[in-house]
C-alpha cells in the first residue's frame, strides 16, 4: 500500500506540475494561506473545460481574495485509475478529487443506485433521484472514507445511437450494441440485444468496422467524435447519465481554516448547479446538433432521425429496471443496499428493492 501511495502521489503531482505551467499568477500579491491540489473529470469534456478548471484556476482565488491558489488535473490525465480514487482520496494523496459514481461503483455499488440505467429517463427525474439519495453518499463518504462531500455533478445524458431506423427500445433487439458498464450490458441483453463492452475512443471505428451498429454514449459527446456520420438514427431518451462526486479527505479539509471552508462550500455549491444546468443544455443540444435543427448552437449539425420517447417506451423502461437491473444491482450489492434504496429512493420512485 505504501509503494502504492507513493506512486500515486508522483503521478498525480507530477501532472498537477504540468497543469500550472502557464497558468496566470494569483490575483492578490500576499503569499495564499492554502495551496489546493484539485484532481478534477474528465478531460476535454464541458464539464471541466467550461466550469471546473476556471472554478480552480482563477475564481477561487478571486472568492478568497488571494488567500487561496489551487491547481488542477483531469483525473484521466494524472496517472490515476479511476476505481482508485475513493482509496487515494482516504489516503490523502488527492486531497481534492472528483469520482465518477459508476466506475467507484466496483468498489462500492451503492453509489451506483442514482444512475442505473432505465433508471432517470429526463433531467428531471435525474435531480429528484439525486437529491433524495444524496444524504446517504455524503454519509458514506465520511464514515467509509474520511471524504467530505463538497459537491455533485452530472455529465449529459447517454442515449442509443444505430445505424439503421428504428422506433423504440423493443426495436433494438437482434442488434451489437455499444455498452461503457455492466449495468448498461445487462440492460440491453434484457432488450434482447447483444452488448459489446467498447473503449469511448473506439466506438466510431467499431460501427465503421461492423463490430456493432449501435452505441450507447453522450448526445453531444457521440457529435463530437463524428457519430452523426455513421449512424442515422438516435434516442431521445436517456439510459443513464455519469454522476460524479466532488469532495476532500477530511485532514486536507480539516486544516483549512473556517472562513476558507466556508467560502470554498459556497463556491462549489454555486459552481454545481452551473454544471448541471449545463448538462441540461448540452443533451438537447447534442440533439439538435445530430439531427441538423436550427437550435444547434455547440456542435456540428448532421441529418440525423431523433427518435422520440413513447408511452410504450417509457412502459418497457420501468420494467426493465424493476425486473432486471434493480434486482442484479441487489444481488451485487447485498442488503446495504436494499436498506438504503428503500429508505432514500422508494418513497420518491415508488419502486422498492427487494433482498434477493
Amino acid at each position: 500500500m505504501a509503494s502504492a501511495r507513493r506512486r500515486f502521489g508522483l503521478a498525480v503531482a507530477s501532472v498537477l506540475a504540468l497543469a500550472t505551467l502557464g497558468s496566470p499568477p494569483a490575483q492578490a500579491q500576499q503569499e495564499p494561506q492554502a495551496r489546493l491540489k484539485v484532481v478534477g473529470g474528465l478531460a476535454d469534456v464541458s464539464q471541466y473545460v467550461r466550469y471546473e478548471e476556471p472554478f480552480w484556476r482563477r475564481r477561487i482565488t478571486e472568492l478568497t481574495q488571494g488567500r487561496v491558489v489551487a491547481e488542477i488535473a483531469p483525473f484521466d490525465r494524472s496517472g490515476i485509475r479511476g476505481q482508485e480514487m475513493l482509496q487515494l482520496m482516504r489516503l490523502g494523496v488527492v486531497p481534492f478529487g472528483t469520482a465518477l459514481l459508476a466506475v467507484v461503483a466496483t468498489e462500492e455499488p451503492e453509489f451506483n443506485a442514482v444512475d442505473l440505467p432505465a433508471l432517470s429517463p429526463d433531467m428531471r427525474t435525474l435531480r429528484q433521484t439525486v437529491g433524495a439519495y444524496r444524504p446517504h453518499i455524503e454519509q458514506v463518504l465520511r464514515e467509509r472514507y474520511s471524504i467530505e462531500l463538497l459537491g455533485i455533478y452530472t455529465y449529459p445524458a447517454q442515449v442509443v445511437f444505430c445505424t439503421r431506423p428504428f422506433n423504440g427500445l423493443s426495436d433494438l433487439a437482434g442488434r451489437r450494441i455499444r455498452t461503457s458498464s455492466v449495468g448498461q450490458s445487462e440492460m440491453v441483453q434484457a432488450l434482447g440485444a447483444t452488448p459489446v463492452v467498447t473503449p469511448f475512443a473506439e466506438m466510431v471505428q467499431a460501427i465503421r468496422g461492423g463490430v456493432v451498429e449501435c452505441a450507447i454514449t453522450g448526445t453531444l459527446s457521440g457529435n463530437a467524435v463524428g457519430l452523426h456520420e455513421v449512424t442515422s438514427h438516435v434516442h431521445a431518451m436517456a439510459i443513464t447519465w455519469g454522476i460524479s462526486i466532488f469532495g476532500a479527505n477530511q485532514t486536507a479539509w480539516a486544516a483549512l481554516s473556517p472562513d476558507i471552508q466556508e467560502i470554498i462550500r459556497r463556491g462549489v455549491a454555486d459552481l454545481e448547479p452551473e454544471i448541471w444546468n449545463a448538462a441540461d443544455r448540452e443533451t438537447g443540444d447534442g440533439l439538435a446538433c445530430n439531427a441538423g435543427q436550427p437550435a444547434c448552437t455547440t456542435g456540428r449539425r448532421g441529418s440525423m432521425t431523433v427518435v422520440p420517447v413513447t408511452a410504450a417506451d417509457d412502459d418497457r423502461r420501468r420494467r426493465l429496471l424493476t425486473e432486471v437491473v434493480l434486482p442484479r444491482w441487489v444481488n451485487r450489492c447485498g442488503m446495504d443496499c436494499v436498506e438504503a434504496w428503500n429508505e432514500h429512493l422508494a418513497p420518491t420512485l415508488g419502486i422498492r428493492a427487494k433482498p434477493e
